[in-house]
């Protein structure tokens, strides 16, 4: 984390995570095979339509953190995902679902581009799968 990320308690932001969970995204996709310019540039976007954080430890400045993702929904226009942040040393510091649609620039919704679903579907796990 940043010196810039933390307050002055030397604890991340509470906000900064879904920052976080968004760049988190953005790297998952392009190991994919699936950069977000690209898809965007093609007219798809995946707007956060609900965002649910539980906080359990909080993150310091200096820390190396780890983001592990896993899909939990991935159905016509709809992308659902689960994040775990962790410190390097394992401990578990959040959880968070965040829910997208698939809309194009108009904001029109539009189903996930049937190649996209291939290539994430291996990642896709039951939603009510023990995600611990």
């Amino acid at each position: 984390m940043t010196y810039a990320e933390c307050t002055v308690g030397n604890h991340i932001y509470h906000s900064r995570y879904l920052d976080l969970l968004e760049a988190a995204r953005g790297e998952f996709l392009r190991h994919a095979g699936f950069p977000l310019l690209p898809l965007q540039e093609s007219g798809v976007i995946f707007p956060v339509i609900e965002a649910r954080l539980q906080y359990f430890r909080p993150a310091r400045y200096d820390d190396l953190l780890v983001i592990e993702l896993q899909l939990i929904q991935l159905k016509g226009v709809r992308l659902g995902v689960h994040h775990r942040v962790k410190r390097d040393d394992g401990t578990v510091l959040l959880e968070a679902v965040t829910r997208h649609v698939c809309t194009r620039l108009d904001d029109k919704p539009r189903r996930i581009p049937p190649e996209l679903v291939a290539a994430l579907t291996p990642w896709l796990v039951a939603e009510d799968a023990d995600l611990a």
